[in-house]
């Protein structure tokens, strides 16, 4: 069973981009450390051949999981976006009733979550209080600690 995951142009491309540097230079540096490790003798007592075997594995399963994420890949239309209400690649400006502080962020999927670039997963205690919400509602957020957070939808835009 696959579930699809929803993505901007610009985070399918983001995916693919890594995708195709581990896939070429990844796989190349990977077999290279185990050729030198390989070098150095007895690989029954050989911990860097053991290392360097080890992070191919993990070089191998980054890569099966991001040809999955590209399979099950669905761009989003940002013309099709309703801005009625918090939903998927949604602006949404929200102020902490609390504190007052507001802030911008965009709603996307997981794989593209990046607090730094303003970009929150739909599936975080935020982007689940959030989702579905209406200009003017308030969103009622638990935290992983706990503490219950109350934010004010200010706008919401594309």
């Amino acid at each position: 069973m696959s579930d699809v995951i929803y993505l901007t142009k610009e985070g399918l491309e983001k995916i693919k981009k890594e995708l195709h540097e581990l896939r070429t230079t990844g796989r190349s540096e990977a077999a290279k450390a185990i050729a030198e490790a390989r070098e150095k003798g007895d690989l029954s007592e050989n911990a860097e051949y053991d290392a360097a075997k080890d992070a191919q594995g993990y070089l191998e399963r980054k890569i099966a999981e991001l040809e999955t994420a590209v399979a099950q890949a669905r761009v989003i239309d940002e013309s099709k976006i309703d801005t009625s209400k918090v939903m998927l690649l949604s602006k949404v400006e929200i102020k902490n009733t609390k504190t007052n502080k507001v802030y911008t962020y965009m709603m996307v999927s997981e794989k593209e979550a990046s607090v730094k670039e303003g970009k929150i997963s739909s599936d975080s205690p935020i982007g689940k209080g959030l989702m579905g919400k209406k200009v003017g509602d308030i969103a009622e957020v638990e935290t992983p600690t706990g503490a219950i957070l109350h934010f004010k939808v200010l706008s919401i835009s594309v």
